[in-house]
C-alpha cells in the first residue's frame, strides 16, 4: 500500500505529502505500481472529457481532457518526453545524450517533438467515438505504463545515482510480483470482448521492445527522462494502432 502511495506522489501533483510521509525506499519501489497509477491518470482523463463533451464539440473537450491529465501529473511525462527528443535528436554519444536530457533548457527538437505528441493526442481522441474511447483512454493509460514499467525493470540507471535528478534509482522487481501487478491491472478490462482492442497493444508491446534495444544500445540503460518518454511514446502507439485498425476497409 505504501508503495502505491509513493506512486502517487510520484507520478501525480495529489497532495499526499501533507497528510503522509514515506521512507524513501518506498520511492524506490514505485515501479511496480504504475499501472495501477494509470486508473487514476486516465480515469481523470477519461471522465473529463465525458464531462466536457455533453455541454461543447469534440475538439474542445478533447483538449480539456488532456490540460486534466496535464494539471494532474504536472506535466511530468511530457518534460522528460522533450528532454528525451532533444538529448537523442541532438547527442552523437552516450556522454552528449545524458548532458543534453540533464539541461533543463528546451531545445528545437524538444519542442517540435511537443508539438508533434500533442497533435496527434488530441487528433486520436477527437477521431475515435466517444463510446469507444472512455475505455481505450483507461486501456492506453494503464497498458503504456505496464510496458513502459516492464522495459524499465529490464535496464540499468545510465547514470551514477548521485546524478540523478530525484536521487532516486528504481529497485528491481521480482518476476513473480510484475506478473502480479500485471494480472489486477489487466483484469478490469477483461469484460472488453472486441478483439480490436487487443490487437491495438500488440503494436504497444513491440514498441517496448525496440525502445528496450534503442536504450541500451545508445546510453546502456536508461533515466527518469527516458521513463516519462516511454510511457507516452508506446500510450500513442496505442492510439495509432486502434485508428489504424478500426479505420481498415
Amino acid at each position: 500500500m505504501r508503495g502505491f502511495l509513493a506512486a502517487l506522489m510520484t507520478l501525480t501533483r495529489l497532495p499526499l505529502w501533507r497528510v503522509i510521509t514515506l521512507d524513501k525506499k518506498y520511492f524506490c519501489d514505485t515501479l511496480l505500481y504504475w499501472p495501477l497509477v494509470g486508473f487514476i491518470t486516465g480515469g481523470t482523463t477519461a471522465g473529463v472529457f465525458w464531462a466536457a463533451s455533453y455541454f461543447m464539440p469534440g475538439l474542445p473537450a478533447c483538449i480539456l481532457a488532456i490540460i486534466a491529465r496535464l494539471l494532474l501529473t504536472g506535466a511530468m511525462h511530457e518534460d522528460g518526453l522533450a528532454d528525451f527528443f532533444d538529448g537523442f535528436g541532438g547527442g552523437s554519444t552516450k556522454e552528449k545524450i545524458l548532458a543534453i536530457m540533464k539541461d533543463s533548457h528546451i531545445g528545437s527538437y524538444g519542442t517540435i517533438g511537443l508539438i508533434v505528441y500533442f497533435l496527434l493526442y488530441a487528433s486520436f481522441l477527437y477521431n475515435i467515438d466517444r463510446t469507444t474511447l472512455l475505455p481505450l483512454i483507461f486501456l492506453a493509460d494503464v497498458s503504456s505504463k505496464l510496458c513502459s514499467s516492464i522495459l524499465i525493470n529490464s535496464l540499468p540507471y545510465a547514470r551514477k545515482e548521485e546524478e540523478s535528478k530525484t536521487k532516486l534509482v528504481y529497485r528491481k522487481n521480482h518476476f513473480f510480483k510484475i506478473l502480479t501487478i500485471s494480472i489486477i491491472a489487466l483484469v478490469p478490462f477483461l469484460h472488453i470482448t472486441e478483439i480490436i482492442y487487443i490487437l491495438a497493444i500488440i503494436p504497444a508491446i513491440l514498441t517496448a521492445i525496440l525502445l528496450r534495444y534503442y536504450l541500451k544500445k545508445k546510453i546502456g540503460g536508461y533515466t527518469g527522462d527516458c521513463c516519462g518518454a516511454c510511457v507516452l511514446i508506446i500510450e500513442q502507439v496505442i492510439y495509432c494502432g486502434y485508428c489504424i485498425i478500426y479505420f481498415l476497409p
